[in-house]
C-alpha cells in the first residue's frame, strides 16, 4: 500500500503543471500508460518535472552507454538498494529494449556474485591494491 496518494487522470488534468509533465511522459514514452511513480511524485509538483527532466537527461538521450545498458545498471543499483518497485519497472522497460532471457539470467548472476564479494571485502576490510588507487598516480 501507498504511504502517499496517487493521482488519477482525471486530478492531473486539473492542474496545467502536472498535466504538462503527464503529457511530456507520455509523448516522450510513446504511450499512454504512466506509471505509479510519477503519480505519487506528482503530490510534489517541483520534484515531479525535475525528477522527470533529469531521468529524461539521463536515461533518454545519445551517449556512450546503449539504452539497455543503462537499464542493466539501473536494474542492479535497484536490486543493490532493495526498491523492488524500480527492479521491476526497470525490468520491464530492459525486456522492451530487447533484454533477452539469457543475458537476464546473467546479469543476475553478476549481481549475486559483487553481492557476495562486496560484503566479504567489506568484512574482511580488504585495503585497496596501490595499482587500484587511481589517487596513487
Amino acid at each position: 500500500m501507498s504511504t502517499t496518494k496517487l493521482w488519477s487522470d482525471e486530478e492531473i488534468n486539473a492542474h496545467p503543471e502536472l498535466k504538462s509533465v503527464f503529457d511530456d511522459i507520455r509523448q516522450v514514452r510513446k504511450s499512454d500508460f504512466v506509471n505509479n511513480f510519477w503519480r505519487a511524485l506528482a503530490n510534489n509538483p517541483k520534484q515531479l518535472r525535475n525528477t522527470w527532466e533529469q531521468l529524461k537527461a539521463v536515461m533518454m538521450t545519445e551517449g556512450e552507454l546503449t539504452p539497455l545498458v543503462r537499464e542493466l545498471i539501473y536494474i542492479a543499483v535497484s536490486t543493490a538498494n532493495g526498491c523492488s518497485y524500480c527492479v521491476h519497472s526497470h525490468t520491464a522497460a530492459a525486456r522492451a529494449k530487447g533484454m533477452t532471457e539469457g543475458q537476464y539470467g546473467e546479469l543476475q548472476s553478476v549481481i549475486a556474485m559483487a553481492a557476495q564479494t562486496n560484503a566479504l571485502a567489506t568484512a574482511l576490510q580488504v585495503p585497496v591494491d596501490a595499482v587500484f588507487d587511481l589517487s596513487e598516480s
